[in-house]
């Protein structure tokens, strides 16, 4: 990866998508280290799927800030199913005033999230492998958030039984989706009922690549209104068999 031509294709999308904000202060250098390492990393194991630099670029980095400022300031945020740290990371560079906790079930892609934050200095960033249904059972866990996020993971319906046991009242589950999204949202209604929320509003965050193609996507926000019943989250083959 040439890292100039990195930087400036990284700073282009920025501006394209609105987004210039977040990479001031030398963050375009700490993108470009986490690029290097992911893709130095991936060889062995596989992170990604997407390996061109313009597709790094759009659809991990700038889709995971495009709704980030729905995060209020020093707000504690967990991300549930974070994968190769997506939104983890790159909301963990541009806004070093959340506290942030990176969730996933998978050891490897965890401790490469941990030694990657590391590494890039980020101490506002923390990992737990787990399960999110089984964190939404744990005292210390349990409605004990400001923000729950979840990118690429699974149905809205599916989600909000993993996610809004963890979101405390008053808080708020800002679900990442892309193409789909408003069939999802009515399909999650009776969930978002059951589980204590209320559907506040579905911002639209549409991705833009250099060419001025359009990648449909939103952020389904819910706001956390009551105590979720003791009876959920289920174990996860009945989430995923029987959605709410």
């Amino acid at each position: 990866m040439d890292t100039a031509d990195f930087k400036q294709l990284l700073l282009a999308l920025a501006e394209k998508n609105g987004c210039e904000a977040y990479f001031r202060d030398g963050r375009v250098d700490v993108f470009c280290r986490l690029t290097e390492r992911m893709l130095k990393i991936n060889e062995s194991f596989n992170l990604t799927a997407i390996k061109a630099p313009e597709g790094i670029a759009l659809l991990h980095y700038i889709d995971s800030l495009k709704g980030a400022d729905v995060f209020a300031e020093g707000a504690r945020v967990i991300d549930i199913g974070c994968g190769a740290g997506f939104p983890s990371l790159p909301l963990a560079i541009c806004r070093p005033d959340l506290e942030i906790v990176a969730v996933d079930s998978t050891a490897k892609r965890v401790r490469y999230v941990a030694e990657t934050a590391e590494l890039l200095g980020l101490s506002n960033l923390k990992v737990i492998t787990a399960r999110a249904e089984e964190l939404g059972r744990r005292k210390e866990y349990r409605e004990a958030f400001d923000f729950v996020t979840a990118r690429a993971v699974a149905s809205l319906p599916v989600l909000c039984e993993l996610c809004l046991p963890l979101v405390k009242v008053g808080g708020v589950f800002a679900a990442m989706k892309g193409k789909g999204a408003r069939d999802e949202v009515f399909s999650a209604k009776n969930a978002i009922q059951a589980l204590g929320g209320r559907l506040t509003e579905s911002l639209e965050t549409p991705l833009y690549d250099l060419s001025g193609e359009k990648y449909e996507h939103a952020t389904v926000l819910i706001h956390k209104e009551r105590a979720t019943p003791n009876l959920y989250p289920r174990v996860y083959a009945k989430i995923a068999n029987a959605p709410l």
